[in-house]
């Protein structure tokens, strides 16, 4: 009987860059990537945090390089891909993870608060996967890109309007990026989370409701929240050989909420 080797996993000698990695999911995710073997390219608006991720990386003996991005600025993810070719000379995996919730009635979202949501969950995803892709290209060695989603793609969340429009285009930009580049050996996957013990910086009044904690256990069939470190494994799967068959696929870790 042939077993399945853990080496399929292994991510020594590859590249991977995850934005918004500071703190929260993006930090597990990181560091996760990093005890795989990867070279980790951590960055976020948030310098410090940035920082400090990088510095728990190298502390554990991974590698790691900070830098400041803002998502929402073309011109900034264009440096970030080369500031990480810069660093460890290419770009093998990228994490497009940094995102912001504004939770509000849709009646009351505003103009600024709509761009700002589609900007960096949205339009920042693609803008890094065009340069990521691009640099892959020039390689010649192929990749995989990896998109955080959100249950929000899927079933209607009050007060996530502009959040849940993002998400959704993150699934159909998943896709249809992966039809696209498959040939070229880029792989394009989306992760969904579900409700997580993380909570992003935008919600944290919402989230410490009671009665919103209520909610999250009762439509979650494990009637809890997720860890962050239960992130890891997906995506860890989906950026290594593990995954090497799947691409254009959005992977839901919620607990079972979808399936309810």
């Amino acid at each position: 009987m042939r077993h399945l080797s853990l080496e399929l996993f292994d991510l020594h000698d590859r590249v991977a860059i995850v934005t918004g990695s500071g703190r929260g999911l993006g930090k597990a995710i990181a560091l996760g990537l990093a005890d795989a073997g990867a070279s980790v390219v951590v960055c976020a608006r948030h310098t410090d945090e940035v920082e400090e991720t990088a510095a728990a990386i190298k502390a554990a003996g991974g590698s790691a390089h900070p830098t400041h991005v803002d998502t929402s600025d073309r011109e900034s993810c264009r440096q970030l891909v080369e500031t990480a070719v810069k660093a460890f000379g290419k770009v093998d995996i990228l994490v497009n993870n940094a995102g912001i919730d504004i939770i509000e009635p849709a009646e009351d979202v505003s103009e600024e608060d709509w761009d700002t949501i589609i900007g960096i969950n949205l339009s920042g995803y693609f803008h890094c996967s065009q340069f990521a892709a691009q640099q892959m290209f020039a390689q010649g060695s192929g990749g995989s890109i990896v998109n955080n989603s959100s249950i929000a793609s899927a079933v209607g969340i009050r007060g996530l309007v502009a959040y849940s429009a993002a998400k959704g285009g993150v699934n159909q930009l998943t896709r249809v990026m992966a039809v696209e580049w498959a040939t070229r050996g880029i792989r394009v996957n989306a992760f969904a989370p579900g409700y997580f013990d993380n909570v992003m910086r935008d919600a944290t009044t919402t989230h410490a409701d009671p009665e919103k904690q209520r909610q999250v256990i009762e439509f979650t069939p494990m009637a809890r929240r997720g860890r962050v470190d239960e992130l890891v494994g997906p995506v860890i799967f989906l950026a290594s050989a593990a995954s090497s068959y799947v691409t254009g696929a959005v992977l839901f870790v919620d607990g079972g909420y979808t399936a309810m």
